[in-house]
């Protein structure tokens, strides 16, 4: 599921603009001519340089796949190994049609059942933006840089 679309081409140019821009060519030679390789430029010098746009591709990733319930959906024969996004995808569609189901018992019936789906509803919401929202206050700052590097001109 992971390794088929793990590379994402608008995530690759976001990444190739940002050190095309921010890392100058006289770095490099200057790390050359220090006696540094291509893979300790890249470990030493570009990857610190790099936290802003490491964060931001990780979190178009994350939320990427955390969104992500189709290609499961398509790919994934196997209950036990649905994500959560499928898991949650299922309570919902189940939850609509026992809804439906009830329409036909009554007016109280159906607003009880109304009710009650409307209530799973908001709680697939939660559960399902919850992990998003505690993780994105801890990286804000090197989102906020990530975002600005295409739109600022030089």
């Amino acid at each position: 599921m992971l390794i088929p679309f793990s590379v994402n081409v608008f995530n690759l140019i976001i990444a190739r603009t940002f050190y095309q821009s921010s890392l100058p060519d006289s770095v490099l030679e200057a790390a050359k001519i220090d006696g540094c390789s291509d893979f300790d430029f890249f470990i030493k010098i570009a990857l610190p340089l790099s936290k802003a746009i490491i964060a931001v591709i990780s979190l178009y990733y994350m939320v990427g796949y955390w969104n992500e319930y189709f290609k499961a959906l398509i790919y994934l024969r196997d209950e036990a190994k649905y994500p959560l996004q499928l898991v949650l995808r299922d309570i919902l569609v189940r939850n609509q049609s026992f809804a439906t189901s009830q329409l036909g018992s009554g007016v109280s019936a159906e607003g009880n059942a109304q009710q009650k789906a409307d209530l799973i509803k908001y709680g697939v919401i939660v559960v399902s933006s919850a992990p998003i929202i505690a993780i994105y206050p801890f990286i804000q700052k090197y989102f906020e840089k990530g975002v600005m590097i295409g739109s600022i001109k030089g």
